[in-house]
């Protein structure tokens, strides 16, 4: 982590900030790199997380085996780790009077409309940029409420300011996700 600004006491405050969110939403051992650029006299707030990959997302079929019999879908719970995600979903894509939960390893759908043999039931990812995102909007500075945002695979970058967003920021937002790939790639291995 990174934290660049002028004025040395301010970074090491930002520094402390930063270290209690990311710890409070319990996204500390997800995040690979973290920079944050301030300047309070333009104002600008730049922030750039790199997060580790999460689990791949799970499927109906990965804790679940299901049987349609006339009307009717049968889903018999082999897990029931994302048992509330599943009828969560369900309960919205077709109502909950046609879902019913008859134990907890068997679920009927009455006249399903939705083909579900391969509907995600839990994205780890999506779960994680969430927690990033909820991070990140702890972290900007109140006043700083015009934002820039920039995401591509594992990067996440915002850019904040209380005016119009300069295009020099951005070239520094830029700068600081080319370093940051810079150095990630380094460390791989070949």
């Amino acid at each position: 982590m990174e934290v660049e600004c002028y004025d040395e006491k301010g970074a090491e405050v930002y520094d402390m900030v930063v270290r209690q969110i990311i710890q409070d939403l319990q996204i500390t051992r997800a995040i690979k790199d973290l920079r944050v650029y301030v300047d309070p006299r333009e104002p600008v707030f730049i922030i750039v997380i790199s997060y580790e990959k999460t689990a791949p997302v799970v499927r109906i079929g990965d804790f679940t085996e299901l049987d349609k019999e006339a009307d009717e879908l049968f889903i018999r719970i082999k897990d029931e780790t994302y048992l509330p995600d599943l009828l969560a979903i369900l309960w919205e894509l077709e109502g909950r009077n046609n879902v019913h939960q008859t134990s907890r390893y068997e679920i009927i759908v009455d006249n399903p409309h939705t083909d579900i043999k391969n509907m995600v039931v839990h994205d780890p990812e999506e779960d994680l940029r969430k927690k990033i995102y909820d991070a990140l909007f702890r972290i900007i500075p109140e006043g700083l409420r015009v934002v820039e945002h920039y995401s591509e695979g594992n990067i996440i970058a915002l850019t904040a300011s209380d005016e119009t967003i300069k295009e020099e920021w951005l070239a520094k937002t830029s700068e600081i996700i080319a370093k940051m790939r810079k150095e990630e790639n380094r460390y791989k291995i070949k």
